[in-house]
């Protein structure tokens, strides 16, 4: 069995980096969906006829604030590891 050299380990990591990625993409894509579809059936009904506009701006005040605060709390967690490495 051959040696694994240093390449041969950075491509590896950069082709799971990149699988994970596309499956991220892919799974955000979907809920992307899934949520304008929400916005379009439960919310749209209560604003006037022609509103798409406002809607889109819930859906991104929405997406926005969900963007928050799972960018906070996978700061905490990272921030957790560190502090139990140290």
């Amino acid at each position: 069995m051959k040696p694994t050299t240093a390449l041969h380990k950075a491509i590896v990591v950069q082709i799971i980096n990149l699988v994970s990625t596309s499956f991220g993409l892919v799974a955000a894509l979907a809920w992307n969906e899934a949520i304008k579809e929400y916005v379009s059936v439960f919310v749209k009904p209560y604003f006037a006829k022609g509103s798409g506009v406002i809607s889109l701006f819930v859906y991104a005040i929405f997406i926005t604030t969900v963007a928050v605060l799972i960018t906070i709390q996978t700061a905490r967690i990272l921030e957790r590891l560190d502090t139990k490495k140290a």
